[in-house]
């Protein structure tokens, strides 16, 4: 088998360009001109790296007089030469795979950068085999499923490229991906740059910067750019909507969230499963019963059935409140709903009954769960060997528990 493998290396694909404010881009954006990275730029300029063309690259070569314009050409290397790792790699190409694609992956595979350079190694492609978008869609998803390390790198460059069709989708996947590795100026020059080839920002791409922002603590940008996504003239969704939630929620305000999700709901739009928990996991944690009762409430009316963590949830939020009869009521709306309580609402609940001093009703918790078979576990035990360590009789009625329910420790 033949593998070949790029030789010689041109000077950088990377230049810094200034950009004029917004005034030069299709969607003017207030957002767009800040920079998380650094807050001294001058406002009137927007400086940022992107990747150029090869036909930029090649004039930017020709203009430096004393600099030489190397010339790379596709040279042949053996099997022996290639580790056991890249063997395997290319062995689990796809047979279905089109010829050139393979070609191109054996190159990516192999590629070593002090042989050559990435954007010399696709140019080389793109001139011999003339690939498709399709060609390219193929060689990115197999790179994705190998999780070769190059993969941002060859799909930031493969936007560029003219065969490649990029549109506006595969740049917001791109942005995507930075802003799950938290690399936000990165993600910012890809939306410059998305602007800058002329594509407008969508309500999907806008979404994807409220996440990526909130996420990152940036709460005034990302309220800044759900602002912007609500001067398109398409309605938000449900995404877009749960996106700035979720922001509020980061920033502390669930209140603020929660008077977003109202909105929605007068429209008729209801936010996701998660979105839900986690505003009544805000509340719960602050002991705020009655905000963590309306969410609870709410994520009923939206026709989603709350499983055992929101019920824990609700229970927690009694519990820090100091309202034993709600936590209870939480229990046993639990249980009616034919849900089995877990030892962390067991727990959550006695803790409950213990700040009020309640012990025989905690008893007779005790008791009627075990008479329908349910034993408590560690968690719900340890409260108990504290309360009773604290009232001074712990070996006499820890001895009696173990006897009826069977899981109390010794003390």
């Amino acid at each position: 088998m033949s593998i070949f493998i790029l030789m010689a290396c041109s000077p950088t694909h990377f230049l810094s360009f200034p950009f004029l404010n917004n005034n030069n881009l299709p969607f003017p954006s207030k957002f767009l001109s800040k920079s998380t990275n650094s807050q001294s730029l001058k406002p009137q300029f927007i400086p940022f790296s992107i990747p150029i063309t090869n036909a930029q690259i090649t004039q930017n070569v020709q203009i430096q007089e004393n600099e030489e314009v190397p010339k790379f050409k596709w040279l042949e290397i053996k099997q022996d030469n290639m580790s056991e790792s890249q063997k395997a790699a290319i062995s689990r190409l796809p047979k279905t795979m089109e010829k050139r694609c393979k070609a191109f992956m054996r190159q990516i595979i192999c590629f070593e950068p002090e042989k050559g350079c990435l954007s010399d190694l696709l140019a080389a492609w793109v001139k011999i085999m003339k690939p498709r978008r399709a060609d390219w869609l193929s060689v990115l998803k197999e790179l994705k499923f190998l999780d070769h390390p190059l993969l941002l790198q060859i799909s930031e460059l493969v936007l560029l490229e003219e065969s490649f069709e990029g549109n506006i989708r595969d740049y917001t996947k791109m942005i995507h991906q930075y802003a799950k590795l938290e690399r936000l100026q990165d993600a910012e020059n890809i939306l410059l740059a998305m602007n800058k080839r002329g594509l407008t920002c969508d309500q999907v791409t806008l979404t994807t910067m409220v996440h990526m922002y909130s996420k990152a603590g940036h709460f005034n940008l990302a309220e800044e750019t759900f602002e912007e996504m609500k001067l398109l003239s398409e309605p938000l969704d449900k995404r877009s909507y749960g996106s700035m939630i979720m922001a509020y929620i980061r920033a502390g305000m669930p209140s603020k969230g929660e008077e977003l999700m109202k909105e929605m709901e007068l429209q008729e739009i209801y936010a996701g499963r998660e979105v839900y928990k986690a505003l009544l996991r805000a509340y719960s944690m602050k002991g705020d019963a009655k905000g963590a009762q309306r969410v609870f409430d709410a994520y009923q009316v939206a026709g989603i059935r709350p499983d055992i963590k929101l019920f824990g949830l609700l229970i927690n939020a009694y519990h820090l409140a100091g309202q034993s009869q709600n936590a209870r009521v939480a229990f046993d709306n639990m249980r009616k709903a034919g849900i089995e309580p877990d030892d962390k609402c067991v727990a959550l609940l006695l803790a409950t009954y213990e700040k009020e001093n309640r012990l025989n009703t905690a008893l007779d918790l005790l008791l009627s769960l075990e008479k329908e078979g349910i034993l408590i576990g560690k968690e719900a035990s340890q409260v108990l060997v504290e309360w009773f360590r604290r009232l001074g009789v712990v070996e006499d009625v820890a001895h009696v528990l173990r006897e009826c329910v069977g899981n109390v420790p010794a003390s």
